[in-house]
């Protein structure tokens, strides 16, 4: 008769105590007792190490005694239930309702995943849905002896909504190590479990020289399951600014809006704003939509506010089709230069493009034959002679390539076109217009990939390469709108034309030659290098000082790289002649693990006319975070100028998190100036209430308690 009715009597009163951690799913119930005997009052007891559990949730308590005339359950102390979500429950004794929505426990601690727990002198459960605390005390501290936490939330009652993840406290009162600093009639936070919920996030304070001391307080707000507004006012001595994020996830892509409006007084404008705007999309037949647009309304917004160090804005929208034999696009980019150099109405501001091209195979004919037409322009504001020049490209070409395997694994491949560009130009009377260009080429590759294994298992491969190209461009001259600055590496060694674009192209005999070699190691060590150079029948007077091509023979292109297994890497690439006088040079230094995340860059650059570079440019910058403890975390930043001999940027931080709070700290210096920009330091500081959403951790580190 006791199994019987115990096996009526488990199913209900663990699912309700489920019902009390959120647990909703129906299984099979086990439970044991020392003793478990049925009175002639109709009243079930089990007495002794009470251990059940069902479907996840494990029940321990001393002892449970159900009465069936008054369908009640008293559950005897100490009482732990663990949950399957991670949530825990402690009382001293508790009086429980089988149906599932009413139900008291005193003395009673709810453990919400694990981070925040709330001490309660009497929990109660209502309607199946709330639980509602009476003289609480929260916190995500530990706490040791008899001591306060370092912060805590005392609260006359507190509501825990279990359908909407939220806590309600009423007549609350937070305390730093037990003093009470701040008293709020009705607070709303969300609990652990909850990854989006309108509400306050991190507030940030933050002083900066030009600025003076602010508060910057985001606040979230969703918009449905996939949207969502973040506005983050932000208040200084000499600033009211309004921040804005916008985010929206659509089926096929997705779009992001940030932008800010500010009233401050570093400048005569009444009125000062950005906006940045990414979105993407995937459209029927195979199509993708990519838009970006980017404003401001005066050049040095940007970096006054730290929103971006961008000094030329690009904004645009492209449609793109890409399939196996064939790619098809149209776009249109609009581009704002802001620095105090350039005059935007004599730069080209408006670039619309379109291109064509599709591989066509014929039968008998070896390799493919492509087929290419596009279209390009570039357009000023102004509407001066030559200062506002106008230009407009249709462009059209075929190519034949074939791709082979010789004798002993020789790969080669020879190619043979002509293109052809008809210009209009515009505002302009130095140059004739129309003007029809042609230029027909010819190139064959060679390389011989060989590969050998060392004793020790590590695989070394060499590559020769080769290359011999042919090209020669008829018709008039016409504006260079595209190829002004050219790179000159190991990319493009290979190339047709160093030249970026279509405006300017290579002409005459030139051969190309670079040696290449990769060894890989049974440990998980590689290594590369690579050599080359090009070499031509006469020099090309397009190509300035600086370029690493402007002789007959170019400079030599060398490439190194390194990694190691512990996620250390190194590469470096340089250009410089005979003489090895370095025109380029590039390093970068890369460790990233469990504890570091390091990069390093050294750049050279010689003066450059093309370029606007009329001095040496060399530059060494450092990004860095290293992980010193679990709960301590530095990080630096930096930027030095080589050639003047001081820094340009400098910036270090650290961050401090444990199981109840997560602190940030900052400072930054940029050193630079021109004539709309002053020096400035920044200092910044963040502090989050580990526990609830808005500052969850998700790893914490639980402090220890010293004696």
């Amino acid at each position: 008769m006791a199994e019987m009715r115990a096996s009526r009597l488990l199913p209900l009163v663990l699912a309700l105590l489920c019902a009390a951690l959120q647990a909703t799913a129906q299984g099979t119930a086990t439970m044991v007792a020392d003793n478990i005997v049925v009175t002639e009052n109709r009243r079930l007891v089990a007495t002794g190490n009470v251990e059940a559990f069902y479907d996840g949730t494990r029940l321990s308590a001393q002892a449970i005694t159900y009465d069936e005339p008054s369908d009640s359950l008293t559950i005897t102390g100490p009482i732990f239930i663990l949950a399957e979500n991670g949530n825990i429950l402690t009382a001293e004794q508790g009086s429980l309702d089988p149906k599932l929505e009413n139900g008291i426990l005193r003395s009673a601690r709810l453990v919400l995943q694990e981070q925040l727990q709330l001490a309660a002198n009497q929990i109660d459960r209502v309607e199946g849905r709330y639980t509602q605390l009476y003289g609480v005390a929260a916190t995500a501290c530990r706490i040791c002896g008899n001591g306060p936490p370092l912060w805590e939330i005392r609260a006359r009652r507190v509501i825990h909504d279990q359908d909407e993840n939220q806590l309600y406290f009423e007549n609350a009162q937070f305390r730093l190590a037990g003093i009470p600093i701040l008293y709020l009639p009705r607070m709303r936070l969300p609990d652990p479990e909850l990854e989006r919920s309108a509400g306050l996030l991190i507030p940030e304070l933050r002083t900066t020289d030009r600025l003076g001391t602010g508060v910057k307080l985001p606040y979230f707000i969703p918009l449905g399951p996939s949207a969502d507004v973040t506005l983050a006012p932000y208040i200084s001595a000499n600033t009211t600014t309004l921040e804005a994020r916008y985010r929206q996830a659509f089926l096929t892509g997705d779009l992001t809006f940030e932008g800010a409006f500010t009233e401050d007084d570093l400048t005569a404008e009444p009125l000062r704003s950005y906006g940045f705007l990414d979105a993407d999309f995937a459209l029927p037949g195979r199509w993708m939509l990519d838009a970006q647009m980017r404003f401001t309304s005066d050049d040095t917004y940007l970096l006054d506010y730290d929103y971006s160090d961008a000094d030329r804005l690009d904004s645009f929208v492209t449609a793109t089709r890409i399939t196996e034999d064939q790619r098809l696009s149209f776009g249109v980019t609009v581009t704002e230069s802001l620095r105090p150099e350039d005059v935007n109405r004599f730069r080209p501001t408006v670039l619309p493009d379109a291109y064509y091209e599709q591989v066509l195979r014929f039968p008998g004919l070896p390799g493919r034959v492509t087929v290419r037409a596009d279209s390009d322009g570039a357009f000023r504001r102004s509407s001066l002679n030559i200062k506002g020049r106008d230009v407009t490209r249709i462009g059209t070409g075929i190519e034949w390539r074939v791709d082979r395997i010789l004798g002993p694994g020789v790969v080669s491949n020879a190619m043979l076109g002509v293109d052809v560009d008809r210009y209009g130009i515009d505002q302009d009377d130095t140059f004739d217009t129309p003007a029809t260009r042609s230029t027909p080429y010819a190139m064959a590759e060679l390389r011989w990939p060989l590969s050998r294994t060392a004793p020790g298992g590590t695989v070394h491969v060499i590559e020769p390469v080769v290359a011999l190209t042919w090209s020669e461009t008829d018709g008039p001259p016409v504006p260079n709108e595209d190829s002004r600055v050219v790179e000159f590496d190991e990319t493009n060694l290979f190339f047709l034309s160093r030249f970026p674009g279509e405006d300017a192209r290579e002409d005459g005999l030139r051969a190309a030659a670079a040696l290449g070699w990769t060894a890989l190691t049974p440990g998980g060590w590689s290594s590369n290098f690579t050599a080359g150079r090009l070499f031509r029948m006469e020099s090309d007077p397009r190509f300035q000082a600086g370029t690493g091509l402007d002789g007959e023979n170019s400079d030599w292109v060398t490439v190194l790289g390194i990694e190691a297994p512990s996620g250390l890497s190194f590469d470096a690439r340089a250009l410089f002649d005979d003489d090895f006088t370095f025109s380029r040079t590039e390093a970068r230094l890369m460790w990233e693990n469990n504890r570091t995340d390091l990069a390093a860059t050294f750049v050279q650059l010689s003066e450059n006319a093309a370029e606007a570079r009329e001095d040496e440019v060399s530059e060494f910058t450092f990004d860095g975070a290293f992980q010193l403890t679990r709960a301590w975390e530095v990080l630096a930043e930096g930027r030095y100028d080589v050639v003047a001999e001081k820094p340009k940027y400098a910036g270090i931080g650290a961050e401090y998190s444990n199981e109840c709070i997560t602190v940030g700290l900052s400072v930054s210096r940029r050193f630079t100036s021109s004539t709309t920009l002053e020096p400035e330091t920044d200092y910044g500081i963040t502090v989050a209430l580990n526990g609830f959403s808005a500052g969850r951790s998700d790893a914490p580190v639980t402090r220890s308690c010293r004696n």
